[in-house]
């Protein structure tokens, strides 16, 4: 449901008035119809399937079937699965809600290095009894130079720090509705990495929605790439302009000056 991201950043967006939309600009229309083309494109990876692209020949039968486990239904109930995906829902309607706040605090205090380390500083807080709760057993803290440990440190510099410090530097640059674009990128990314490195096997659903996503993310950047270069025009124009109407108004004033 990470693709949903871009859709409730965007109406966020518009709705506290910081992305403005006018239907009779083309580069409105670009944000609006690639903002939907990166959902079904993400879409489309998730939910179709479609005939194998790109076969692995070195996946074995032992690690096929322990990665089947993993697709097997847990046993859970219908309800809880529909309150499983409201909560997802409800979750990353929230991760969009924070891409509107850091933009506001970007605008107030700019300064991306300190605001990263708050951020950092105040997860820590709020996942340390979390932490402390579910892992009681001392064992478990004990970091051991394995596949466990690098993937602990590489989480914890770059999932966490290196990655806020992005994202937090970007909305500050183009915007919540830039940042966000690019979310369901990674769905392609995690399923071409899988094929390569996993052995995992790539479909047709993931080929096409790539392309239909990649259509959509560039159709978003054209779109902010137009409205900055109108911006732009705008600006230069009316300072442009401002020397233009002093000058008139001296010589308007002159003649009553005189008498």
């Amino acid at each position: 449901m990470s693709n949903l991201v871009p859709a409730f950043t965007f109406i966020l967006a518009v709705f506290f008035g910081i992305e403005k939309v006018a239907l009779r600009r083309s580069s409105s229309r670009a944000k609006i119809i690639g903002t939907i083309a990166s959902i079904s494109g993400a879409s489309v990876v998730v939910l179709y399937r479609g005939p194998k692209v790109f076969y692995s020949p070195h996946w074995t039968s032992t690690s096929s079937s322990s990665v089947s486990i993993f697709h097997q239904p847990l046993g859970y109930t219908q309800s809880n699965w529909m309150i499983g995906g409201l909560l997802l829902a409800v979750g990353y309607l929230c991760y969009s809600v924070w891409y509107i706040v850091l933009a506001q605090v970007m605008k107030i205090y700019p300064e991306e290095m300190i605001v990263t380390f708050i951020y950092n500083f105040c997860m820590v807080i709020l996942y340390l009894p979390l932490c402390l709760l579910g892992g009681s057993n001392t064992s478990s803290w004990r970091l051991k130079p394995s596949i466990v440990a690098a993937s602990i440190l590489y989480s914890g510099i770059f999932a966490f720090c290196f990655d806020s410090a992005v994202h937090i530097w970007g909305v500050r640059l183009k915007g919540p509705v830039y940042v966000a674009s690019f979310r369901p990128l990674s769905i392609v990314i995690a399923a071409v990495m899988s094929a390569i490195f996993l052995g995992d096997d790539l479909y047709l659903g993931s080929v096409i929605g790539a392309l239909l996503l990649s259509a959509g993310l560039y159709a978003v950047l054209w779109g902010k790439a137009k409205e900055e270069e109108m911006s732009f025009d705008d600006d230069s124009g009316s300072s442009s302009c401002a020397p233009l109407s002093s000058c008139q108004v001296s010589l308007l004033q002159s003649p009553s000056d005189g008498a």
